[in-house]
């Protein structure tokens, strides 16, 4: 009985050892797939491969890159306008403390700690194993990983993520 067991747990250690190179492989994949989503004029490779493109109809609008739309002739934004039609503000207003610029809300790290645990526990991990585990997409730790590596907590030698120290 435990020949046989024996024989099975290395039959499947085998069969592991066979398939890793090809689990990394699909989540290199799936990371590049995942990256070119965002970008314009890619169409997934799914649809490409099994639904034939619509014909375009000579009625239909052509549908245009990135850029200003078709008829606007002047660069001037609406803020711009605004400024420029604004009456001259008082010289005192002008000596009060600036506005703060609105943008990204600071956040508040819980992500970036479960990370630095997830690294401290496994050193050398990379980003996709790292999405996985944290269950979230992998743009995310690139913007926080390298915040994490500014603070002096985690290092990257080569694809993998290690603790400092």
């Amino acid at each position: 009985m435990t020949d046989f067991l024996d024989e099975k747990r290395r039959e499947i250690d085998d069969r592991l050892a066979e398939l890793k190179p090809l689990i990394d492989e699909y989540n290199r994949l799936e990371a590049a797939a995942a990256a070119l989503a965002g970008v314009r004029g890619s169409a997934p490779a799914s649809r490409t491969a099994t639904a034939p493109a619509a014909p375009a109809t000579p009625a239909a609008p052509v549908r245009r890159g990135p850029g200003r739309p078709r008829g606007s002739k002047s660069r001037k934004t609406a803020a711009s306008i605004r400024r420029a039609a604004a009456p001259a503000a008082p010289a005192a207003a002008s000596t009060a403390t600036p506005r703060r610029r609105a943008g990204r809300r600071k956040g508040s790290g819980t992500r970036a700690a479960q990370a630095l645990s997830f690294v401290k526990g496994q050193p050398g991990i990379t980003i996709p194993e790292l999405a996985a585990k944290m269950a979230i997409k992998q743009n995310y730790l690139y913007r926080v990983l390298p915040g994490l590596e500014q603070e002096k907590k985690i290092k990257k030698q080569g694809r993998g993520w290690y603790p400092v120290g």
